[in-house]
């Protein structure tokens, strides 16, 4: 995969393992945890990317990330860790590891606007991203480690299982986070036109892309995500094959990772907090943004 957002949106893994709407709230008992999920902190080279380094350390997401895995049982063990990249903006899973970079923190913020604006929220567009990566990565990780049989290309599948599990979070979250998503899709679009690399490339352009997430929210949630029917940014044709499209990950995903998830750990987790206010944020609540 490429590229990553920040804050404490790992928060939000809850929802890989529920399949109700029903957001949650409460704290996550502190021994809840996954014993087949290692983390890694692994202190930055660039010390522009220290303040973000100890902010997530401080927010404790990857700690949190092992909570929210605690119902998936893995066969094998999968670490997930966050660290510099030598420049290179992007996020990957390969051989049991899922890595996020410091740099894609730092592309996703450049991307997002610097204000609120009518189309999306500055805070929506750093979580949403963020949570879309993680679930990206997590999903290539179950892929893996599961077998699961695919047809199509893994990153399409990814793609789709990410928007899929924010669509769980509940209404409110679910709006916040593909919102955000699309945004840095459409973003990336317009600031870079495609080329042959782009075209060839395993993972499809950032304009599929964010019609790809949007139909996927508009299929399983058409009255939330339906004013982007109204506004003729998700094309009437393409929309009215989405609830189709989610059927059919939903059906995969009850068929082929649900037999995985331990139900009993999953209500406990459903009770956890998914989002805090001040999420999408890497400084001190109150002071300025920094970079």
């Amino acid at each position: 995969m490429t590229r990553l957002v920040r804050a404490t949106a790992l928060l939000s893994v809850a929802a890989w393992l529920a399949f109700s709407s029903v957001p949650a709230r409460a704290q996550a008992p502190p021994a809840l945890a996954n014993g087949q999920i290692e983390i890694a902190y692994i202190e930055p080279t660039n010390p522009v990317h220290r303040p973000m380094y100890e902010r997530l350390q401080q927010r404790q997401v990857l700690e949190q990330l092992r909570q929210f895995l605690a119902p998936l049982k893995l066969p094998r063990q999968l670490k997930v860790q966050l660290r510099g990249c030598r420049g290179s903006v992007n996020a990957w899973y390969s051989n049991g590891e899922v890595t996020i970079c410091y740099e894609y923190v730092a592309w996703i913020e450049d991307l997002a606007p610097k204000q609120n604006t009518p189309e999306v929220m500055r805070e929506d567009a750093i979580v949403g991203p963020f949570i879309q990566v993680v679930l990206h990565e997590v999903a290539h990780a179950v892929f893996d480690i599961l077998q699961i049989p695919l047809f199509g290309r893994e990153e399409d599948a990814a793609d789709q299982l990410a928007a899929f599990i924010m669509l769980q979070f509940g209404k409110e979250v679910a709006r916040r986070t593909l919102t955000g998503t699309a945004h840095l899709y459409r973003r990336d679009a317009e600031a870079n036109a495609p080329t042959e690399d782009d075209f060839s490339d395993v993972h499809g352009t950032a304009s599929q892309r964010f019609y790809n997430t949007l139909c996927i929210a508009y299929g399983g949630d058409p009255n939330t995500f339906n004013d982007f029917v109204q506004r003729k940014i998700l094309p009437k044709f393409r929309a009215e094959a989405c609830g189709r499209e989610y059927r059919q990950v939903l059906y995969a995903f009850r068929k082929l990772i649900g037999p995985y998830v331990d139900q009993e750990l999953m209500e406990r987790v459903r009770r956890m907090e998914i989002l805090k206010a001040d999420d999408g944020r890497l400084d001190q609540p109150g002071s300025p943004q920094q970079r």
